[in-house]
C-alpha cells in the first residue's frame, strides 16, 4: 500500500467523501506498506476476517512490526483495564455475557423496547427546545444531547448528575477526535482528568448500587449473581465507560449522517415524514451507506492469515475498512445509490462476529425516532452548509456540526 493511500484515509480533507478512496483501495483487496497496517477492502474479505478466530483484538497481541497509527485514537478509556471491546475470547466472552444479560434477550429481551417511550419524551423535549429555526446546529441540539441522556438513564445515572456526566462525556468524545489546532499534551490532560472523575463518580455509584439497588442496568451489574460470577468493580468502571464512550459517539454519528443523508435526497425525507415505519429501512441502509465507524484498527493476526493470496504474518496489524466493504460492487448493486428500499441489506455498518455491536438494538431505535420526528416536526428543513464541517477522527466519521434551518416546528 502506497503511503499516499494510507494518509489519505486518516487526511481530515478526505473526510466529508472517503469513497473514491475505498474505490481505489478496493481494486486490491490486500494493502499494505513495509511498516503499516495490512489494510482490507472488500466485503467478503473483512466479513471472513471477522469471523475468524486467528484475527485478535487485544492489544497486547501486537508486536513491535505490526504498529498502529491509530492504536492511540481507537483507545476507549486508557486508565482503566480493556473493556470487553479490546479483549478476545475467552475473556470477551464471559464479560459481554455478564452485561447482555441486563440489556437484551435471552435474559432481558424487552428491555430496549421498553425504553421506546421514554426515548420518544426524550427526542420530543429536545426538539421542543430548539430556539431558532432559522439556525439549528443538529448535532448540538439533537443528535448529541439524546444518546448521551439515554445512556444516563440506562445506567442510572440520576437526573441532577446528568449534566456532570454530559461534560465528562463531550471531554472523553474531544479526545478520540484529535484537533491539530489543540495541544496534544493539554488534550491528553483534560482526557485523562475526565477519566479519572469519571471513574471516581461510577465507583461511588457502584458502591451506593450495591447497597440500594434499582431498576437500573449499573444497579443489575453491581449486584449480579449469575453463573460467571460477579464482576470485579474493575471490570464493572471499564464496561460502563465502554457503555458511554461506544453507546453514544456512534449514535451521534448515525443520527446526523441520517439527517444529513435524508436532506440530500428529499425524496426519502418526503416519505418519512407520510410514513414513519420507513425509518426501520432507512436505518438499515444508513448503516451501509454511511456508517458512523468507517474502519476497525487494532486487529492483529495470531498465525499467519491468507487472503486472497496475500499471506499475512502472525502478529500484523489489520485494518478492516467496513464503509469500503459496504460500497463494495461485488456485494451490493449500484453501492453508491441510497436506497431504503434494497431488498437484500447484509451490511458490516455494526461489525460482525463475536464483536457486533452490542448496542446495536438502542442505537438503531435511537436513530428511528430521531429521524422520523425530525421528519415529521420541521417544516421546509434545509441545509445551511454542505458539506459540513466534520469530525479529524477517521474511525468515528461524522459531522462536528451540521447547521441547517427550517420555516417552523410543527408541534
Amino acid at each position: 500500500m502506497t503511503h499516499t493511500l494510507l494518509h489519505q484515509i486518516l487526511d481530515y480533507a478526505n473526510r466529508a467523501d472517503p469513497y473514491p478512496i475505498y474505490e481505489e483501495l478496493r481494486k486490491s483487496p490486500v494493502h499494505h506498506d513495509t511498516d503499516g497496517p495490512y489494510v482490507i477492502s472488500t466485503y467478503y474479505e473483512i466479513r471472513s476476517l471477522l469471523h475468524d478466530p486467528r484475527i485478535s483484538s487485544d492489544p497486547r497481541n501486537q508486536t513491535a512490526g505490526g504498529a498502529d497509527p491509530l492504536a492511540e485514537s481507537s483507545s476507549e478509556e486508557s486508565a482503566l483495564p480493556p473493556s470487553f471491546l479490546r479483549l478476545d475470547p475467552p475473556e470477551h466472552d464471559r464479560l459481554r455475557r455478564m452485561t447482555n444479560r441486563h440489556f437484551g434477550p435471552p435474559h432481558s429481551p424487552r428491555r430496549v423496547d421498553a425504553m421506546r417511550p421514554e426515548l420518544q419524551d426524550i427526542v420530543t423535549g429536545l426538539i421542543d427546545g430548539i430556539a431558532d429555526p432559522g439556525g439549528i446546529d443538529l448535532v448540538e441540539e439533537v443528535s448529541y444531547p439524546f444518546p448521551v441522556t439515554v445512556i444516563c438513564r440506562l445506567l442510572g445515572v440520576p437526573r441532577e448528575d446528568e449534566a456532570r456526566f454530559h461534560t465528562w462525556a463531550d471531554t472523553l468524545a474531544a479526545s478520540l477526535d484529535p484537533d491539530p489546532d489543540a495541544d496534544p499534551a493539554e488534550r491528553g490532560k483534560g482526557a485523562h482528568e475526565a477519566r479519572m472523575e469519571l471513574g471516581m463518580y461510577l465507583a461511588g455509584l457502584i458502591e451506593e448500587r450495591r447497597k440500594n439497588p434499582g431498576d437500573d442496568m449499573l444497579s443489575q451489574l453491581a449486584t449480579a449473581k449469575g453463573e460467571d460470577g460477579p464482576m470485579t468493580t474493575m471490570e464493572l468502571l471499564s464496561t460502563a465507560a465502554l457503555l458511554l464512550i461506544a453507546g453514544h459517539e456512534t449514535t451521534v454519528n448515525l443520527i446526523t449522517n441520517g439527517m444529513l443523508t435524508l436532506l440530500r435526497n428529499p425524496d426519502v425525507l418526503q416519505r418519512l415524514r407520510a410514513e414513519p415505519r420507513l425509518a426501520v429501512p432507512i436505518v438499515e441502509e444508513l448503516l451501509r451507506f454511511e456508517p458512523p465507524v468507517q474502519l476497525l484498527p487494532g486487529r492483529t493476526t495470531l498465525a499467519d492469515v491468507e487472503v486472497r493470496g496475500v499471506t499475512i504474518p502472525k502478529g500484523s496489524t489489520l485494518w478492516l475498512i467496513l464503509a469500503s466493504g459496504n460500497r463494495d460492487p461485488q456485494r451490493f448493486e449500484n453501492p453508491d445509490r441510497f436506497d431504503p428500499d434494497r431488498p437484500d441489506i447484509q451490511h458490516l455498518g455494526l461489525g460482525s462476529g463475536v464483536h457486533s455491536c452490542f448496542g446495536a438494538p438502542l442505537a438503531r431505535l435511537e436513530a428511528q425516532l430521531a429521524l422520523s420526528e425530525l421528519a415529521r416536526r420541521l417544516e421546509n428543513p434545509r441545509l445551511l452548509d454542505d458539506p459540513p464541517p466534520y469530525r479529524q477522527n477517521a474511525v468515528l466519521r461524522g459531522p462536528r456540526h451540521l447547521r441547517i434551518a427550517c420555516d417552523g416546528i410543527r408541534p
